[in-house]
């Protein structure tokens, strides 16, 4: 395991941070030692066995969830996996006890969402079909009260695995994996020359409350995909799984490897503000904290003489938790705000330090509505509020907007009609992809006219990929023959200089020449400037 250095963790948190590693390493090395000896000798039922070492798998994702290191998913994964290979909780059917079934269930679940988050998808689909097997005999055997919702954990994770638009097919016909974290090629490199902001991405809050779309124990599919674009690709995770023993488990990296995430499905405005203040508290010197909010808008109910930073709507939290008796009040009397939106003006005390936002909403424009306070670096990525038609109905299997900012090839071909594609011809998309993303670059911060908050953020390796992929985003998007409308198309705070970027000649050529190389260069206008603009 690899923990991040004592420098990267704020001395509050340090010593829990240390018991809560020695404590993982002891829970590992006693059940090692212990399990053969808790079998034979002081007769645990292998159940029993499996119990513990699926308490020590959670512990594992927990210290994931809590340090964002990938490693302790692999942790994780040994264990579950353990306790299947070993078939610790095939005993438990006969013990006639629903509440030992559900234990095993539960498992099931936990150990499916850490395949998931590894994109293990050959063992997720095993673990499907035993699941489901499960659940059925479970419900079979049973007359309890929550066969709905097991059957319901079924259809959520099917909907999860084929969320996806796009299949990469080797020549065999079987599915390539595609690993969507921060590789080494993946960001375009600084290049001599490009004067770009020491700013390193710290903290990020990933934040999703849509209605109706796919998700999985708490966590939807466009907070799954901005997660996995928060992370680096694990450079041991190929030999831990086909080289053991070549890491020295003593190694440790440099820095913390990626940023610390929180991860908020459905939270109130109360949940939400409080790990927002938490982040913000600790966030360190010269660094950045990203807001990803995936939510449904809420717009204004009326126009007022004064448009200030609650005039605009913002998005939803949830008011399950939080209502009270303000929901009556607002119902009599309808000039008040909606007390369970996140207002543009809620952000402003945050902006006292570098504030990167993404928001995902039919009402991100209302976040246009920014004044910077206090001079500190802050941008605003929004999605566009609505789409074509077309693409209307794929929302529930998650926003275009964020798997362009995940997976731009995937969009890009998503949107152009294509639904599979051989790897080969997938990779020789992507070297081009990786040119276009390298001319972005040059183009931004080469450019006379941007505001300096994009470069003070561009020197942080995920933010500089997060802003090509926008900027690629926004070009093809106006270029598309489908998207005609202004709402079709994202926009930012501050606005980025569309002719040196949104709308270069030289931008557009090369996305031309990507549509060419799938052969679908007809969906796409040859340039979107008029002819006054030449």
């Amino acid at each position: 395991m690899s923990v991040a250095n004592d420098e990267d963790i704020p001395q509050v948190e340090r010593k829990t941070v240390n018991d809560f590693c020695y404590l993982l390493d002891k829970s590992k090395q006693l059940f090692n030692g212990l399990r053969q000896v808790l079998d034979n000798r002081y007769g645990l039922k292998r159940w029993q066995i499996g119990e513990i070492a699926s308490k020590i798998g959670q512990l594992y994702y927990h210290y994931y969830l809590r340090t964002s290191e990938t490693s302790y998913l692999n942790e994780a994964f040994s264990f579950y996996s353990a306790i299947r290979h070993r078939s610790y909780y095939s005993q438990v059917t006969k013990e006639d006890r629903p509440e030992l079934v559900v234990k095993k269930l539960r498992y099931y679940a936990r150990f499916i969402v850490v395949c998931l988050l590894l994109n293990k998808m050959d063992v997720v689909k095993d673990l499907v079909k035993e699941l489901s097997d499960e659940i059925e005999d479970y419900t079979h055997r049973f007359n309890t009260e929550d066969q709905l919702e097991w059957n319901l954990v079924l259809q959520e994770v099917a909907a999860f695995i084929e969320a996806d638009p796009v299949m990469v097919l080797n020549d065999d016909n079987t599915i390539v994996i595609i690993s969507n974290r921060l590789a080494d090629a993946t960001a375009p490199m600084l290049e001599q020359g490009m004067v770009v902001g020491q700013l390193m991405l710290a903290d990020a809050l990933i934040i999703g409350n849509c209605n109706n779309q796919v998700k999985f124990s708490e966590l939807t599919i466009d907070m799954f995909r901005m997660l996995q674009a928060l992370e680096r690709e694990p450079m041991n995770l190929n030999s831990q799984m086909n080289k053991p023993g070549l890491q020295d488990p003593a190694e440790k990296p440099t820095k913390r490897e990626n940023p610390h995430k929180y991860l908020l499905y459905k939270p109130t405005f109360s949940q939400l503000y409080s790990f927002l203040a938490g982040s913000f508290k600790e966030l360190p010197a010269n660094s950045a904290l990203l807001i990803y909010l995936s939510a449904t808008g809420v717009f204004p109910t009326g126009r007022s003489d004064y448009e200030g930073p609650y005039d605009f709507g913002g998005v939803l939290t949830n008011s399950n938790r939080d209502a009270v008796n303000g929901d009556a009040l607002h119902k009599r009397n309808q000039t008040c705000k909606e007390m369970h939106c996140l207002h543009p003006g809620d952000l402003y005390p945050f902006t006292r330090k570098p504030l990167f936002i993404i928001v995902d909403s039919s009402n991100s424009v209302a976040y246009k509505n920014f004044t910077n306070l206090f001079g500190q670096p802050l941008v605003c990525l929004l999605s566009p509020t609505a789409y074509p038609k077309a693409f209307q109905d794929q929302s529930q299997r998650g926003s275009l907007f964020t798997l362009f900012l995940h997976n731009p090839l995937m969009a890009f071909l998503f949107i152009s009609g294509l639904s599979s594609m051989r790897k080969g011809l997938w990779d020789k998309c992507q070297d081009h992809l990786r040119k276009i993303n390298r001319d972005i670059a040059q183009l931004l911060t080469h450019s006379r006219s941007i505001d300096q908050a994009f470069l003070q953020f561009f020197g942080d390796e995920f933010l500089r990929l997060l802003l090509t992929r926008f900027i690629f985003c926004s070009t093809t998007l106006r270029m598309h023959k489908s998207f005609k409308e202004t709402r079709n198309y994202p926009e930012t705070y501050p606005a980025l200089p569309r002719d040196e970027l949104v709308e270069n000649l030289h931008l557009q050529k090369q996305i031309l020449e990507l549509a060419s190389i799938l052969d679908v260069r007809n969906l796409f206008l040859e340039t979107t400037m008029t002819m006054d603009e030449f």
